[in-house]
C-alpha cells in the first residue's frame, strides 16, 4: 500500500512521464528508432534532458529540490545520448564499443550502488530506477538503435512457453540450493489467487522487465558480439548475480549472489531462445513471485 500522502499530482505526473518511455518503446518497438532518427542530430541529443522533469516535480513537491541534482539529471542524459551517438557513428556493425559498456556499467553501478537515490524523498527513489531506465531506452533503442534486443511486451504464447519452461528447470536447482544453503525457507500458506496475480505483474513490469533489457537485452546482446554466445551468457549471469550483492545484507550476501548467478543462466537462455526480453521477464516474475510468497 503506498501511502497517501506520496499520492500527490506532481507524483503522478512524475510516475506517467517516467512509465511513458518504457511503454512506448515496449509496445511500439518498430517506430522508437525511426522517431528518434528524424530529430535533427543536436535535437537527438540535447532533447534528453527532458529526462531530468520527473525529478523536478517530485523533488520539489517533497521539498528536496537541490541545483546540483538537478544538474546530475540534466547532465547525464545528454553524455549518454553523446556517446551513443557517437558509438553509432564508429561502429555501424554494431559489435559494441567502449561507449557501449561504459553507460551500462555507469548505469548499473548508480542503480545497485544507490548513488543518486538521496535526491528523492523518502520512499520515492523508485523513480531513480525508472529514469535511468528511460535514459538508457532512449539511449540504446533510439540514438545508437541497437538491434536484436526484442524488447517487445506484445506478448505471444510462445513467450510463456519458452519463459515457464526455463522456470521449471530452474525451480528444482533453486530449492536443492536455497533449502540447502538455509537462504530459502518453505511456507505453506495460500495467499489466494489475486494476491499472487498482483504481485506477478507488479514484479513483471517494475522488476523483471527493467532488469531483463538492462542484463539480457542491452548487456548479454552486446556481449555475445564480443566473446560469443556461451561466454556471455555465464558473464552476463555472474554480473547479474553480484548484482544482488548487498540485497537483504548490510555486506555481501553471498547465498543471494549465487541463487541469482544460476537463475541468471536461465533468464539468459529465455531470453536468448528467440531473443525476448518478455520471455526472459516472464521467468525472472515466475520465479521472484514464488520466492517472495512461498520461500523468503
Amino acid at each position: 500500500m503506498v501511502p497517501s500522502a506520496l499520492v500527490t499530482p506532481a507524483n503522478l505526473v512524475a510516475a506517467l512521464l517516467t512509465l511513458a518511455p518504457m511503454l512506448v518503446a515496449a509496445f511500439f518497438p518498430q517506430r522508437v528508432g525511426a522517431w528518434v532518427e528524424h530529430l535533427p542530430k543536436s535535437v537527438r541529443v540535447l532533447s534528453s534532458i527532458a529526462f531530468s522533469i520527473p525529478y523536478i516535480l517530485v523533488a520539489c513537491a517533497g521539498g528536496v529540490f537541490r541545483c546540483y541534482w538537478l544538474a546530475l539529471y540534466c547532465v547525464l542524459p545528454v553524455a549518454v545520448a553523446a556517446l551513443l551517438a557517437q558509438a553509432a557513428r564508429i561502429d555501424p556493425p554494431q559489435r559494441g564499443k567502449w561507449h557501449d559498456f561504459l553507460i551500462l556499467a555507469l548505469l548499473g553501478l548508480a542503480v545497485d550502488l544507490r548513488w543518486f537515490e538521496a535526491a528523492w524523498p523518502p520512499h520515492l527513489a523508485v523513480f531513480n530506477k525508472m529514469v535511468l531506465l528511460d535514459v538508457g531506452i532512449y539511449g540504446f533503442l533510439g540514438v545508437r538503435r541497437l538491434n536484436g534486443v526484442g524488447f517487445d511486451l506484445r506478448l505471444r504464447f510462445r513467450d510463456a512457453g519458452v519463459g515457464l519452461r526455463e522456470m521449471a528447470f530452474y525451480t528444482p536447482i533453486a530449492l536443492a540450493l536455497g533449502l540447502g544453503l538455509g537462504f530459502l525457507h518453505l511456507h505453506r500458506a495460500w495467499p489466494g489467487f489475486a494476491p499472487i496475480a498482483s504481485a506477478w505483474f507488479f514484479t513483471f513490469f517494475f522488476i523483471a522487465v527493467p532488469e531483463e533489457l538492462f542484463f539480457r537485452g542491452w548487456m548479454q546482446n552486446l556481449l555475445e558480439r564480443r566473446m560469443g554466445r556461451t561466454p556471455a551468457l555465464i558473464l552476463t549471469a555472474a554480473l547479474f548475480g553480484l548484482s544482488h550483492f548487498n540485497k537483504r545484507t548490510a555486506f555481501f550476501n553471498w547465498r543471494y549472489v549465487l541463487l541469482a548467478a544460476v537463475a541468471g543462466i536461465f533468464y539468459g537462455r529465455a531470453w536468448r531462445c528467440d531473443r525476448r526480453v518478455a520471455a526472459s521477464a516472464i521467468t525472472h516474475a515466475s520465479v521472484d513471485t514464488i520466492w517472495s510468497l512461498w520461500l523468503r
